[in-house]
């Protein structure tokens, strides 16, 4: 059970009793509840009811006899005796913390859960110096009470989003769906992240003898014998199966076309016999962006070499995370070797090649040892003569490449 169910089952029980038991009397159950709970017990039911963990504390310093039980003549405060909270003492402590963590204050103000980037230790150290003695988990109760939280950084932000990225959502929406009915292949591309290769830490963890971690390099220097492995992967959501070429070079235009051909070579002409055309989908940036040249050129000799007149829709500017692949193939990879060192690159294809889902995920992978020079140059002759068609809807994102006659 965790500990905030043990705190919802006491302050259940506190609700019930509390109406009639005395103030004496819950100070005793309280810290008889505290001890049941052993190790943290005090803070747990502090949170439970309300009392200060000050209040149950002393009840096991001056509440009971030798035997643990109750004096004869026990001592019960009035209706609302007892010491007063700091912020009712001090009316004006909650405004003077808030004026010193609003300036710092993240995210929306009328949100309820706010958080701040200041340590409790030095807000409290700020309070002193206008008057207030408080000390550090005094600031912290009153942040909670305030509504702020500590909380890490979520990555959110995608750069500026684009006027037309709803409609170009419908735009591949509806070209995927009319791929689909007429049962020509429709495939998302992109390159996963870069992993250095070798006895490297890898994030997560796997079960293991108790005591017996694998060893792994202190450091994480990049092998210069094994380098890095550049895996691009081409998903086909509705066979749900994918393709990895683990590449051992460069992440250019070259080697994501030939990651596309080599999918179609072992997967997709099997699968898609009839198939006279191919989508691919894909971010507007990267080897596959949307301005690379080189990109149309390696996707025009892919649509002569197969016949295919192959569609290309790219996602608009900040919403790479939208392509099916990275949350349908990649996320999954990354669950099946976490905690795994990648020591080699045929470890690497051993473990995506292994990775399957409930919904029946199934992936091929395959080293690519070609070598691929970077900054190819691509002149304005040799791109007038691709056989080209534009979308009339932003053709920079939407184009056909037309297999040569």
């Amino acid at each position: 059970m965790s500990d905030d169910d043990i705190v919802e089952k006491i302050r259940k029980k506190y609700e019930r009793l509390s109406g009639v038991l005395d103030e004496r009397s819950r100070r005793v159950w309280a810290l008889a509840e505290a001890e049941a709970l052993g190790y943290g017990g005090q803070s747990i039911v502090a949170k439970a009811t309300g009392l200060s963990r000050m209040t149950i504390y002393s009840q096991n310093l001056d509440g009971s006899n030798e035997n643990n039980s109750v004096p004869p003549h026990p001592r019960t405060r009035k209706e609302g005796g007892g010491r007063k909270k700091l912020s009712q003492r001090e009316p004006k402590l909650l405004s003077a913390l808030e004026a010193l963590v609003e300036p710092t204050t993240r995210g929306d103000p009328e949100n309820p859960l706010r958080w701040t980037c200041l340590s409790t230790r030095q807000l409290a150290a700020a309070l002193e110096k206008q008057g207030y003695r408080i000390g550090r988990q005094t600031v912290a109760y009153l942040l909670d009470e305030l509504g702020y939280s500590l909380q890490g950084n979520q990555k959110t932000k995608e750069g500026s989003g684009h006027p037309d990225r709803d409609a170009q959502f419908r735009y591949i929406h509806d070209q995927v769906e009319s791929f689909q009915r007429r049962g020509q292949p429709v495939v998302s591309v992109d390159t996963k992240k870069k992993e250095s290769v070798g006895d490297f830490k890898n994030e997560g963890k796997e079960w293991r003898p108790k005591g017996k971690p694998e060893s792994v390099r202190v450091y994480d220097f990049v092998d210069k014998l094994l380098g890095k492995a550049n895996p691009y992967g081409v998903y086909d959501p509705t066979a749900n199966e994918g393709w990895v070429s683990v590449g051992v070079d460069h992440d250019t235009a070259e080697f994501a076309v030939e990651s596309l051909r080599r999918w179609w070579t072992h997967m997709g002409r099997a699968r898609y016999p009839m198939a006279t055309q191919l989508l691919v989908t894909a971010d507007g940036g990267g080897s596959n962006g949307s301005r690379v040249r080189l990109w149309k050129v390696a996707l025009q000799q892919l649509a002569d070499q197969t016949r295919l007149d192959i569609s290309v829709c790219h996602f608009p500017p900040g919403t790479s995370k939208w392509n099916k692949i990275e949350h349908r193939m990649f996320s999954y990879i990354s669950m099946n070797w976490r905690g795994k060192p990648l020591i080699s690159h045929e470890v690497i294809v051993n473990l995506i090649a292994a990775t399957t889902t409930r919904k029946g995920l199934k992936i091929e992978a395959e080293i690519d040892r070609n070598i691929y020079t970077k900054g190819i140059h691509v002149p304005e002759e040799e791109l007038e003569k691709l056989h080209i068609e534009r979308a009339s809807f932003h053709g920079e994102w939407n184009y056909t490449i037309l297999s040569s006659p």
